[in-house]
């Protein structure tokens, strides 16, 4: 059985950078930073991807400045998962073929299918370097809370799992209708038929802080996203407060013996801590390495 891997969803976060709690005073660059980071994790959760397209020359930069064996996880562009997108992120050659209309907003939610699809098909080829180096891990798809069960979303689903046929995919809810019967069984089932993996988290929207335990693929995928449940559902707080969460000793505790009963199921394991606030998602994922061990 392979092993449990830890990591944490970014290794840029600014906070993080200058809290000068975890990098070394004299490591200042992205290529450093990487370094570092792999020094103490086998795993990391790119966030980037998210905010713009990734390029295939940082591919094959975190793909050489990374030891064999290490994985990344790339976050979904935004496009791709019904999040508002930077229309100044789209790259250049999309926004050619984009109405004007939707080229004057800042961000837009709709665009043309086949804008959409194009964004798929560059998003994979961005990432080729890192699938043929073996270390791309799972394509997370974070959907938005108005992304509810419906079938066009069942459809969007398909057309995930069908534009990227050859990755592995990892899907997180964040819509409390998925999670919650009949609609769970209905689709975890779906999940499971497509060999996607459904995301495990634990996050202050979820009642009782945990979803369920349920693996739908060979590769288990957890996040935690703190429990700091006053911020993240208060207006005007910045995005950074509402990650701002340092879990206890007991709550990881918990969640060890819930990771080792998900793994027992799984060939591969993936914990990721979006925490990130300072070095609290380090210290987290520190942590619960030890309390596996």
């Amino acid at each position: 059985m392979k092993k449990i891997r830890v990591g944490t969803a970014s290794w840029t976060d600014r906070t993080l950078i200058e809290s000068g709690t975890f990098y070394p005073r004299q490591v200042t660059t992205a290529e450093g930073r990487l370094k570092f980071y792999a020094e103490h994790f086998d795993t990391v959760e790119v966030d980037s991807s998210y905010y713009a397209l990734p390029s295939e020359r940082n591919a094959v930069l975190w793909a050489q400045r990374t030891p064999p064996g290490f994985v990344f996880h790339m976050k979904a562009y935004s496009m791709l998962t019904g999040h508002p997108t930077l229309v100044k992120s789209i790259p250049k050659v999309l926004q050619q073929e984009i109405p004007k209309g939707i080229l004057e907003k800042a961000q837009a939610k709709a665009f043309p299918k086949e804008i959409v699809e194009a964004a798929f098909d560059m998003f994979q080829s961005a990432l080729r370097p890192l699938k043929e180096a073996g270390k791309l891990g799972g394509l997370l798809f974070q959907f938005p809370p108005w992304f509810v069960p419906s079938a066009r979303s069942y459809a969007w689903l398909e057309m995930v799992r069908e534009k990227l046929r050859d990755q592995a995919l990892a899907v997180e809810f964040r819509n409390w209708r998925w999670i919650t019967s009949p609609e769970k069984e209905r689709a975890l089932s779906f999940l499971k038929e497509h060999h996607m993996s459904y995301v495990i988290i634990d996050a202050p929207w979820i009642k009782g802080w945990e979803a369920p335990l349920a693996v739908t693929a060979p590769i288990v995928y957890l996040r935690f996203h703190g429990r700091n449940r006053e911020k993240w559902f208060k207006k005007g707080v910045a995005t950074v407060e509402r990650y701002r969460y340092l879990y206890n000793e007991e709550e990881l505790e918990r969640w060890a013996e819930k990771v080792k009963k998900v793994h027992a199921k799984a060939d591969e394991t993936f914990v990721l801590f979006n925490n990130c606030y300072e070095n609290y998602g380090v210290k987290n994922a520190k942590t619960l390495e030890r309390l596996l061990q």
